[in-house]
């Protein structure tokens, strides 16, 4: 029975998947916690900064440029 190209195109892909797939390093708990933490702050990060660049309030900017300076002060202490 033959097998149309959409088929051969996603059994090539699903080869090609398997056969690129290099064994990633298996991360300790501290080192999954710490990347776990770097990826809420920068998530964080970004949404602080981008309602920064919203706001008009001078108090409410205040309050976020703050925030993102203890944000970053939290990634540089992860980074060290």
């Amino acid at each position: 029975m033959a097998r149309g190209w959409e088929s051969k195109s996603v059994e090539a892909q699903q080869e090609e998947a398997s056969r690129d797939r290099v064994p990633k390093r298996q991360l300790t708990p501290a080192e999954q916690a710490a990347a776990e933490r770097r990826a809420a702050l920068q998530l964080t990060r970004a949404r602080t900064a981008a309602d920064l660049e919203r706001a008009k309030a001078p108090h409410h900017r205040h309050m976020l440029e703050r925030a993102l300076a203890a944000i970053d002060e939290q990634l540089r202490t992860l980074e060290s």
